[in-house]
């Protein structure tokens, strides 16, 4: 069994949803990993990783629209306010959502569904700088 690690940065725009698909594929490309998984860990406790559909944007604008109304920012409930009154609800975010995942890996590339797109969602209103680090396993 061969196990490579290797830490990808994404840049993103604000709160959104940036897919990743291409660099998660190009980094198990490199590790000549036949059968395998890949798991992948998100190291941020505002923003999360997620399986969407890839096809239609609106999917994820949707999605944004449901947890603003489940989660609003701004809310005076929450006490969390050090970095701005997106704060703690991007905390409550993540832990209702996730930070890390596993994908099988078959014939070297990752098993995903025809609509299905890696995603890192940030839950913070501002451009940030966030670490994934994939972990990848098999023969």
């Amino acid at each position: 069994m061969k196990i490579v690690q290797h830490e990808i940065a994404i840049s993103t725009p604000g709160r959104s949803a940036t897919e990743i698909t291409a660099k998660v594929r190009e980094v198990i490309a490199n590790c000549k990993i036949n059968t395998g998984l890949c798991h992948l860990f998100l190291q941020h406790t505002s923003a999360s990783l997620m399986i969407c559909e890839n096809y239609d944007i609106q999917v994820r604008k949707d999605l944004e629209n449901f947890l603003s109304r489940l989660i609003p920012d701004g809310d005076p409930m929450f006490k969390h306010t050090l970095e701005g009154e997106d704060d703690m609800p991007a905390h409550i975010r993540t832990i209702l959502t996730q930070t890390e995942m596993n994908i099988p890996i078959t014939e070297g590339c990752l098993t995903l569904g025809t609509w299905q797109g890696i995603f890192l969602y940030e839950h913070r209103y501002a451009a940030q700088q966030r670490h994934i680090i994939l972990t990848i396993m098999g023969q």
